[in-house]
């Protein structure tokens, strides 16, 4: 099955969300990040730079657990929502 090119605006929701999950990590090592999402610091390096813009449902939801950030954040950040790039007090 061959998988068809993202579009720019994938692209760029990609961009958003890996904005918004490098803010929310902050000072937390990313491969402490990772190991508490379940992922690789690889997969989370990628998603951070925009350079996996489209990650499973999966690893967002845990990587949102893993960070304290809700999936409704998320997701406003995926949609280009107005969304705050924090990390839930």
């Amino acid at each position: 099955m061959v998988r068809q090119p993202l579009t720019p605006e994938q692209i760029a929701a990609g961009r958003r969300l890996g904005t918004l999950l490098r803010h929310a990590r902050a000072g937390r090592d990313l491969a402490e990040v990772a190991h508490a999402a379940g992922i690789s610091p690889e997969t989370l390096r990628k998603i951070e730079t925009g350079r996996l813009p489209s990650p499973g449902f999966g690893t967002i939801v845990s990587l949102g657990a893993a960070l304290d950030v809700p999936v409704e954040e998320l997701a406003g950040a995926w949609r280009g929502d107005d969304a705050p790039l924090e990390a839930a007090s």
